[in-house]
C-alpha cells in the first residue's frame, strides 16, 4: 500500500452539508501540520510543511522498495541507553579483566556523550568529545575510548539504528602517540635491583628477565611449571586481580607456551625453593563472580597450584601490594627511582611513604631485557615472540626492531657466494 500525506489541521471528511473539511483542534497550533502515513514498516512522521512531508514520503517509499530505509525513530535512543540496554548485554562476556576496561573505557564516553542521541552523533559532536577528553586522558587512553566507542556505534549500525558509523570520519584527529621505545635495563641495574628486593623475591627478578614472563605470570609459576629435563619453563597460568579478588587464568592471549630456561635461571629456583618452599594456593579460574550456570561453575572452579612466589603469610601476591612494598622501594634503594616522599594521609593525618612514578622501570622492563638479550643473540624474531607469547611476530617486531643488532656484512658475504657461479 501506498503511503500517504494527511493534514492535521483539518478532518478527513468534508462537513457533509458544506462540502469543506473543517479545522481540527490543531488547527493553528505549534503542531507540525502534515504527517506522512501508510508506509508499510515505517513509523509516521510530521513536517511543518507540505513539500518536505512529499520528499520525506518519496524516499522513505524508495529505501523501503530497496530495502534500505532506516526509521529515525530508531536513533532516538540515547548513546547511554544504547551502551547499557543493547550493547553491554550483547557483547561477548570474554576475560572479565577485558571486561572492566571496556567499562572503565566507556564511563568516559557516558560522561561526555551519554546524553546525545545516537542518530544526533556527528562530525562536530565528535570533534567536541575529543576536546573535552585529552585533559582528562593521555593520547594512547584516547585513542583506546575511541577504539571503544567506534564499536559501540558500529553495533549501531548492524543493528539498524543509525546508517553510518560517524567515528569512520576523516575530520576527527586524534592526538598524536608519542612514539616509545622501550629500553632493557643493563646488567649492573638487574644485579643491584635484585639484591635490594626481600630474599623471598629474588627469583623472581631472574625468571622475569631470564624466561620473559609477565608479573602475573611470574606470580603463578608453579612447581611443576619447571622441567628440568627438557631444560625449559612451561607458562601455564597468572594470578590476575579482578576487582578486589584473586584469580587463576591463562597468561594473555589465551594462551600458555614453553620457553626455553638457561641453567642459570633453573638453578637459582631451585635455590629459591629449598629457601622458601613452594606453597599451595587455590583460587578460582577464570572469573571471581558467583557462577549463575552449571558451565560456569565448572570453569570457575578452585585449582590448587604449588606456587613459588607468595607472601611470608602464604597467600598469593597482589601486584599492586607487591609493586608498592617491594618493587619500588627495591628500586629506590637501587638508585632507579628517587627516595620516596612521606606525605600524611586520611583523617588521622598518618605518614605515607609516596614514591615517584616509575612506569617505564616497573617489572615489565624485565621482559624487554630478555627480548633484547635474544635478539641480540641473532634468535630469530619468530622464536622471540612466540617465547613472549605474542600473538603475531609482528607485534614482537613493532615493539623490539630497535633492539635488533646492525647488519655485519654477512649479507654481502652471502650475495658473493650467490654471484661466484654467475
Amino acid at each position: 500500500m501506498a503511503g500517504y500525506i494527511e493534514d492535521r489541521w483539518l478532518k478527513k471528511r468534508p462537513n457533509k452539508e458544506t462540502g469543506k473539511r473543517e479545522r481540527t483542534t490543531l488547527y493553528g497550533s505549534n503542531t507540525k501540520r502534515y504527517r506522512v502515513c501508510g508506509i508499510p514498516g515505517v513509523r509516521r512522521k510530521s513536517f511543518e510543511t507540505i513539500d518536505a512531508a512529499k520528499r520525506w514520503k518519496a524516499k522513505a517509499e524508495h529505501e523501503t522498495n530497496t530495502g534500505d530505509f532506516l526509521d529515525p525513530a530508531r536513533g532516538a535512543m540515547t548513546l547511554r541507553t544504547y551502551i547499557r540496554t543493547e550493547y553491554l548485554p550483547n557483547r561477548p562476556s570474554g576475560d572479565p579483566g577485558t571486561a572492566a576496561t571496556v567499562r572503565s573505557r566507556l564511563d568516559h564516553v557516558d560522561t561526555l556523550l551519554g546524553d546525545q542521541r545516537l542518530a544526533a552523533l556527528k562530525a562536530p559532536e565528535l570533534r567536541g568529545f575529543i576536546k573535552d577528553l585529552e585533559p582528562r586522558l593521555g593520547p594512547a587512553t584516547t585513542h583506546e575510548v575511541w577504539g571503544y566507542l567506534s564499536a559501540v556505534l558500529q553495533h549501531a549500525v548492524d543493528d539498524e539504528r543509525i546508517r553510518k558509523n560517524p567515528c569512520k570520519t576523516k575530520t576527527v584527529v586524534l592526538p598524536v602517540v608519542p612514539e616509545r621505545r622501550v629500553q632493557p635495563w643493563a646488567r649492573d641495574r638487574i644485579r643491584l635491583v635484585r639484591a635490594s628486593l626481600a630474599p623471598r623475591y629474588r627469583a623472581t627478578v631472574d625468571v622475569g628477565v631470564g624466561v620473559g614472563m609477565r608479573q602475573g605470570e611470574v606470580f603463578g609459576l608453579a612447581e611443576g611449571d619447571i622441567d628440568d629435563a627438557a631444560e625449559v619453563i612451561h607458562v601455564r597460568r597468572q594470578v590476575k586481580k579482578l576487582g578486589a579478588k584473586l584469580v587463576f587464568a591463562l597468561p594473555k592471549g589465551q594462551k600458555t607456551r614453553t620457553v626455553p630456561a638457561s641453567a642459570h635461571v633453573r638453578r637459582r629456583l631451585r635455590e629459591h625453593i629449598a629457601a622458601f618452599p613452594p606453597v599451595e594456593i587455590t583460587l578460582p579460574w577464570g572469573d571471581s563472580a558467583p557462577p549463575q550456570t552449571e558451565r560456569d561453575t565448572k570453569e570457575r572452579a578452585p585449582q590448587t597450584y604449588r606456587l613459588l612466589f607468595t607472601t611470608p603469610s602464604g597467600t598469593a601476591l597482589r601486584r599492586d601490594s607487591w609493586n608498592l612494598r617491594q618493587w619500588k622501594p627495591a628500586l629506590a634503594a637501587a638508585g632507579v627511582i628517587p627516595p620516596p616522599e612521606t606525605v600524611r594521609q586520611g583523617k588521622r593525618q598518618r605518614p605515607v611513604k609516596k614514591y615517584a612514578e616509575a612506569r617505564e622501570d616497573g617489572f615489565h622492563v624485565l621482559r624487554h631485557t630478555f627480548a633484547s638479550v635474544q635478539l641480540h643473540a641473532r634468535e630469530t624474531i619468530v622464536a622471540v615472540s612466540k617465547w613472549l607469547g605474542h600473538k603475531d611476530p609482528a607485534i614482537t617486531l613493532r615493539i623490539y626492531a630497535h633492539m635488533m643488532p646492525e647488519a655485519d656484512g654477512r649479507g654481502r658475504a652471502a650475495m658473493d657466494d650467490w654471484f661466484q657461479d654467475l
